[in-house]
């Protein structure tokens, strides 16, 4: 078992190594290409930033299989199975798409008529879905026509949730590496513990992912030098979609019967992670599937389509109650992970109690976290020197909010120095939001500061003047 383990572990290196050396290269490619698309309204970055890091990202696809096809106990994965080779037929297809929309931008139609057209070329090569193993009924044959329509439903539906959450440095690929990580251990556990040869590709694939997003989070998080793009997002969407329909299309369930001691408890509970791969592709990426599903009910119900852009998603609205950039993506990459480990944790001892109380016990916590900015504690004087600066109480004379929110010859409002005592450090207060000369503006949010990076830079006013000898 160590050496398989080993394998995997030469694999995920060599990927991530050869992502993250690629990403570089790309980025001065796409600058010198002018995939730097202008700054829309629903963007949270404040400059252009180059795209196309999928590019990079498909390199460490390439080099991970390459090396994987020449190890003694991988290699057996290519000559025993065709999933491997579906899978890079269908994500050349998408990443060829990607590339094409983050260079000159493609119709939404086009793309989904492209995402179903690879899901299409997996499947001619073996990549689908047979059966379906459902509770108290057993092991549903599927007819091909079904078992392709459920296939490239799948596959669309997971590079559309992975697309979607693609709005924060470092999101998506961090949430799709702690799904990748989720899942590798529920296909290994599966290979090695039930001994199901099918659900070797699967695990290949999760050792692949993990090192794809690993190679390119360090180019990718805050503040981003480089996007992935569509070309990454449906990338790693897919690949992600390819490992759970490997598992569930391929492992027979019958085979897991033959390890029971005969009872109908025993068979049960080894059933149990036959009956996880329904779940786990959307329990690994809940977050972005509930984000999907969210902004197609809120532009449907609005009028529009459900294709147009807006600033809706789940991480738009964390930064608009007042997290920052970076703590935003903290708490998706929490939420993530406590739903996927939690049905891993769940499918390996599902009679146990405790796993449950422990899920609703960091579910709490998260909740906490989430709500964390409507609230603004302070810190006791004596407490002051002992706390960050965020939860100081500070003394702003008279004179410091005029001079910071009122334009020359405007008027001082009354009441400043006590709004700008209890806001918060290096936020504008309500004079000087108030102060302008004649303007009405909009009020900024409570907890918003420059991290977030909503709206133009002049709506933050400095809260004082910092002079200079210079």
């Amino acid at each position: 078992m160590g050496q398989p383990v080993r394998e995997y572990l030469l694999t995920l290196c060599v990927t991530a190594a050869v992502t993250y050396l690629l990403t570089g290269p790309v980025r001065k490619f796409a600058i010198v290409a002018g995939a730097m698309p202008e700054i829309r309204a629903r963007d949270v970055h404040r400059e252009p930033t180059p795209r196309l890091g999928g590019i990079a990202m498909f390199g460490g696809l390439c080099a991970g299989l390459l090396v994987a096809a020449h190890l003694s106990n991988l290699g057996k994965v290519f000559e025993l199975h065709s999933e491997p080779r579906a899978l890079l037929s269908g994500a050349g297809l998408i990443w060829i798409l990607g590339v094409l929309d983050d260079k000159w931008g493609v119709d939404a139609l086009v793309k989904l008529g492209g995402q179903m057209i690879a899901a299409g070329v997996m499947v001619l090569q073996g990549l689908t879905i047979l059966w379906i193993p459902v509770p108290g009924v057993g092991t549903v044959g599927l007819t091909p026509m079904q078992g392709t329509l459920l296939t490239v439903a799948l596959v669309v539906i997971t590079i559309n949730a992975v697309n979607f959450v693609d709005g924060l440095d470092g999101l998506a690929s961090g949430m799709v590496c702690i799904a990748a990580a989720a899942f590798f251990l529920y296909a290994y556990r599966l290979w090695f513990g039930h001994n199901v040869e099918a659900a070797a590709p699967a695990t290949l694939f999760a050792a692949i992912l993990m090192g794809m997003c690993l190679g390119f989070l360090p180019h990718n998080m805050h503040p981003a030098r480089i996007f992935m793009g569509d070309s990454g997002s449906m990338l790693i969407g897919l690949v992600l979609a390819a490992g759970a329909i490997s598992i569930t299309g391929q492992v027979d369930p019958d085979v897991l019967n033959a390890f029971t001691g005969g009872s109908e408890r025993a068979i049960v509970h080894a059933t149990v992670p036959v009956y996880i791969p329904l779940l786990l592709p959307l329990t690994v990426i809940a977050v972005p599937v509930a984000d999907l599903l969210l902004a197609i009910v809120r532009r449907t119900w609005n009028g529009q389509s459900p294709f147009a852009a807006d600033r809706g998603h789940l991480h738009h609205r964390l930064l608009e109650i007042g997290h920052s950039h970076s703590r935003a993506v903290l708490i998706m990459y929490f939420w993530s992970g406590l739903i996927a480990f939690g049905t891993v944790a769940y499918s390996v001892h599902s009679a146990s109690t405790w796993i449950l109380l422990l899920i609703v016990a960091l579910s709490a916590a998260g909740l906490v976290l989430l709500l964390l900015p409507r609230f603004k504690p302070r810190a006791p004087r004596w407490a002051e020197a002992f706390v960050p600066p965020r939860y100081r109480r500070r003394k702003v004379t008279a004179a410091e909010p005029a001079a910071a929110g009122a334009q020359p010859g405007a008027e001082a409002v009354p009441g400043a120095a006590e709004a700008m005592e209890t806001g918060e450090p290096g936020e504008p207060g309500e004079a000087a939001e108030a102060g302008e000369a004649g303007e009405q503006r909009e009020p900024v949010p409570a907890g918003v500061h420059g991290a977030t990076a909503i709206g133009d830079r002049s709506r933050f006013a400095h809260a004082r003047r910092i002079s200079s000898n210079r």
